[in-house]
């Protein structure tokens, strides 16, 4: 049919537009002509611009420091093998080794402390500074009251360069029964900001995937920092009480909630930690 219409719209609608109040997804983004809308294309360059600087900003770390010692958290900073951010985005497995100077800091340290430990909680930059400099300090401070009673915390390692894994290697020289990991994840073009927790029992190193339980999308817009706080502190007493992580162990945090009885399936109280 011929559009008679002198002054047509340089922007021909979706007829999906009314979905796009319920996803940040990029959806019914409407045509000009064969093309996307300028405005749309420019969104999409600065999502994909924010992602970049997301890759390859550096964490404030003093900062970072300053602001979980103020909630009673010890620190230590520990670094990965990847010595720069190159190198740490071309080797991803130079990022789930310590250096080794750092590794033997770790087995001092884990002398000054009597030897084993119940948890060693990680901190790391990843693929997102931006994701734990805004988005672990709340994690924490909510995390920390739900922990049970008598566990014997490491200090909080703060790691740069690092992958996912290194946890493996931190919790080994710590002789830590599980180690959790808060680190940034890959950042979309929706969510440059984005925060991941791993946690595993019985790290060591060569461990797989499939022996973390995974919590993603941690941030205001996806999963709230409380909320995941939540549901990692449920994990963590299930990993410990019943000696496993992975997909050997099912989130059940929402049931236990909703008091259905979850845990005395599987143990008479797993927030008794031995």
């Amino acid at each position: 049919m011929q559009n008679d219409d002198p002054h047509p719209a340089p922007v021909t609608p979706s007829p999906w537009t009314e979905w796009r109040a319920a996803t940040p997804a990029r959806i019914a983004l409407g045509r000009a002509g064969d093309a996307l809308p300028t405005d749309e294309l420019l969104r999409f360059g600065w999502a994909h611009a924010a992602a970049r600087d997301a890759i390859h900003a550096q964490p404030d770390l003093d900062a970072l420091e300053a602001t979980l010692a103020a909630q009673g958290w010890p620190l230590v900073r520990v670094a990965s093998k990847a010595g720069d951010r190159a190198t740490f985005l071309r080797r991803p497995d130079l990022g789930r080794r310590l250096l080794p100077e750092h590794a033997r800091q770790l087995a001092a340290l884990r002398g000054d402390h009597g030897g084993e430990c119940d948890l060693c909680l990680v901190l790391a930059d990843g693929l997102s500074a931006l994701a734990i400099e805004r988005h672990a300090p709340p994690l924490l401070a909510a995390l920390r009251p739900l922990l049970p009673p008598g566990l014997q915390v490491a200090p909080l390692l703060l790691a740069t360069q690092a992958r996912v894994a290194l946890a493996d290697d931190i919790g080994q020289q710590l002789r830590a029964r599980l180690s959790v990991i808060l680190i940034g994840e890959r950042p979309g073009l929706s969510a440059p900001d984005s925060l991941g927790l791993y946690l595993t029992f019985g790290p060591r190193v060569g461990h797989t995937d499939a022996q973390r339980n995974c919590i993603s999308n941690v941030r205001p817009e996806g999963l709230p920092p409380p909320a995941a706080a939540a549901r990692l502190a449920w994990l963590i007493r299930a990993a410990l009480g019943r000696g496993l992580s992975g997909v050997a162990l099912k989130d059940e945090s929402e049931q236990a909630v909703l008091g259905d009885g979850a845990d005395s399936r599987h143990d008479k109280n797993p927030g008794d930690i031995a």
